[in-house]
């Protein structure tokens, strides 16, 4: 390995449901940013780390910037914003689209103001042909004038590795600050709550999911290490939502559980013996104490 190693700290902004959770975990190479069709997925920023022979890469993953309905939403997009200020290299991702919609124009303008390099990155060219790039390029060009732009697929992880070179050639020689095989500073507490939660973001509709909270009461490992006992709480807002979560005769409820279950065996590569209760907690993204409680900090935004 080269001792001339290059490391720093990047940021992934976009539009809620752009992509940037299947691009972070198609960059990375395993799960770790939970995703979902459904907008405010991603609510807490998640480090993830990508080492090779050039050096490390530290992702920080933010919630998507949007206009902030009440606590929770003002708490993400704050979050999102001081990233700006922190990093080395700003990916900002779109869709592949010739028309830039009032969303990203609104962030072209809080990035117009970030001395840091922007690389526009265009996701999704698996749904328009070659030739329709280029009026997209041109159409971002003249928007923000980025230092580079990439186009990629992150759900088949075309031109992933292109996006990967072009990172390094903007950050700087430096310490490696994580060990090779470190993937993310989260804890593993936190993974399993966000794991259950996209469960039930995939097994629900509607409104329901934008209002779930999820908290891991306990999670201990039993003496031979081959089973971990998890009980879980997934919190909502309304009675009638607390029965639609649970579902005829538990069925949905069950059918979370045993989707987060498997997924969690996988990961941890052992058995798991998950425990699920439904809480209610009325207008809970708007209250501080519940959202401290739930792991959204006020600290964290310094």
């Amino acid at each position: 390995m080269s001792d001339h190693k290059k490391s720093g700290f990047v940021t992934l902004v976009g539009r809620p449901n752009v992509g940037k959770s299947t691009l972070m975990n198609r960059l990375i190479g395993q799960k770790i940013a939970i995703t979902s069709n459904k907008p405010q997925t991603t609510r807490n920023r998640i480090q993830t780390v990508f080492t090779s022979e050039r050096g490390q890469i530290i992702f920080v993953d933010t919630p998507g910037l949007h206009k902030a309905k009440n606590k929770l939403g003002e708490y993400m997009v704050k979050v999102a914003e001081r990233t700006f200020e922190e990093v080395d290299v700003i990916l900002w991702l779109v869709e592949a689209d010739s028309y830039i919609g009032p969303g990203d124009r609104h962030i072209a303008e809080q990035l117009a103001a970030v001395h840091v390099p922007l690389i526009l990155v265009i996701n999704k060219i698996d749904t328009v042909k070659k030739n329709e790039l280029l009026p997209i390029i041109e159409n971002y060009n003249q928007l923000c004038r980025p230092a580079e732009i990439v186009p990629v697929c992150a759900r088949t992880g075309e031109n992933t590795d292109t996006l990967i070179e072009v990172i390094f050639e903007y950050l700087k020689e430096g310490p490696m600050f994580f060990d090779e095989d470190v993937v993310t500073d989260q804890p593993m507490r936190q993974i399993a709550a966000e794991i259950i939660r996209e469960k039930a973001l995939h097994s629900l509709n509607e409104e329901i999911p934008h209002g779930i909270a999820v908290t891991i009461e306990s999670m201990k490992e039993r003496s031979q290490g081959k089973l971990t006992d998890i009980e879980a709480t997934i919190i909502c807002e309304k009675d009638s939502h607390k029965g639609i979560i649970i579902g005829k005769n538990g069925s949905m409820l069950k059918k979370i559980g045993s989707h987060a279950r498997y997924e969690l065996e996988q990961m941890m590569e052992q058995k798991v013996n998950l425990k699920l209760w439904v809480k209610v907690r009325k207008e809970w993204r708007d209250s501080e104490l519940l959202l401290k409680n739930y792991g959204y900090n006020k600290k964290d935004l310094g």
